[in-house]
């Protein structure tokens, strides 16, 4: 009998290999983008997303600390600045974006 006879039994096997073989890689590079989106794009965007409130909520007398470490109690806002008292008669003024975060009543 002829290998390929009867093409819906002995030559479609290989072919329907081939065509799982090319879903599996598709499927596995999907897999690959969405791992890639809760892993790394994700938590980014929400880290982003506390800077801006933490922008927004910034007010005269917060007490603050900035991305280099320095505590400091905030005496004016600017649209892009920050001036914070770090001592008596001591003033910096520091970028906005360089506040890191707000500190606790009992810090």
């Amino acid at each position: 009998m002829w290998p390929c006879a009867r093409m819906d039994q002995a030559c479609a096997g290989p072919r329907r290999s081939a065509m799982n073989q090319q879903y599996s890689q598709l499927l596995s590079l999907v897999l690959l983008v969405v791992a890639f989106y809760f892993l790394l794009i994700r938590p980014q965007v929400k880290r982003q997303k506390e800077q801006q409130q933490l922008m927004a909520s910034l007010a005269v007398g917060d007490r603050v600390v900035t991305i280099g470490g320095m505590y400091g109690t905030i005496v004016e806002l600017g649209e892009d600045t920050v001036d914070l008292k770090i001592a008596e008669g001591v003033v910096v003024t520091y970028a906005r974006s360089a506040i890191a975060r707000k500190v606790a009543s009992g810090e």
